[in-house]
C-alpha cells in the first residue's frame, strides 16, 4: 500500500496549496512564498515516509507470522489493514 509521488508530482501539490493559502484573504505572509512552499514540499515528503514505515511494520508483522501468509491473498490482505491501522491508533495515541 505503499504510496509513491515523483518529486513533479509532490512539487504540484505544493505550489497548488501555496496558491490556496495565498488566495486567502485571512492569511498573511511573514516568509518569501517559495520558502513557504519548500516548507510544504518538506511537510508532504515527511507524511509519505511516515506511512512508508507504517506499512514496512504491518509488512514485518505479517512476515513474522509462524505460519507462512502469502502476499495478495485474502488472509494477507486482512492482516495488512488490521496492523496497518493499529499502526496508525498508536500514532494517534502519541499525540493525544
Amino acid at each position: 500500500m505503499s504510496i509513491r509521488l515523483s518529486r513533479e508530482k509532490i512539487n504540484y501539490l505544493s505550489r497548488c496549496i501555496l496558491d490556496a493559502i495565498f488566495n486567502n484573504d485571512q492569511v498573511e505572509f511573514l516568509d518569501e512564498p517559495n520558502e513557504i512552499r519548500l516548507l510544504i514540499v518538506k511537510s508532504i515528503e515527511e507524511e509519505l515516509n511516515l506511512y512508508e514505515r507504517l506499512d514496512k511494520k504491518a509488512i514485518e508483522k505479517i512476515e513474522s507470522q509462524k505460519k507462512s501468509i502469502k502476499e495478495g491473498s485474502r488472509e494477507w490482505e486482512i492482516l495488512y489493514r488490521k496492523y496497518y491501522n493499529d499502526e496508525i491508533s498508536k500514532l494517534g495515541k502519541l499525540y493525544d
